[in-house]
């Protein structure tokens, strides 16, 4: 499982990198989460914990940037912002690069603690 969705808090919902490499299979299920985040046209905020994460293969870098790109008028009717915890600098710069190939449609911000982003992004929601 290259990633688990918390929905038990929503609508905040944490999404956590688990560590495991992406492949096809648990890449394509990891876009039908992010789909399934969306599903009950709420409004919703998200943390993208990545401190377990690996790097990204630059083809799933593609894939994500061109979920992003066509599910974009729903990201930015529902999500309220993104909050990602990625304490390493190198998958700071991976994050970038898929920013630079589809500029993210809500606001966001990148945290060192899961404490801090997953505050900022409770946040929000209250706005």
């Amino acid at each position: 499982m290259f990633a688990r969705f918390h929905r038990e808090k929503a609508p905040l919902i944490v999404i956590e990198f688990t560590g495991e490499k992406a492949n096809a299979q648990n890449f394509a299920v990891y876009l039908k989460g992010l789909e399934e985040n969306y599903a009950g046209k709420e409004d919703i905020a998200l943390v993208f914990d990545a401190r377990n994460a690996l790097d990204l293969n630059p083809v799933y870098q593609l894939k994500q940037a061109k979920w992003l790109r066509q599910n974009k008028d729903v990201v930015e009717r529902y999500c309220q912002g993104i909050a990602y915890v990625i304490p390493n600098a190198f998958l700071r710069n991976m994050l970038a690069l898929v920013f630079k190939i589809q500029p993210s449609p809500v606001q966001f911000k990148v945290f060192e603690t899961f404490e801090d982003a997953y505050a900022w992004a409770n946040a929000q929601l209250k706005d």
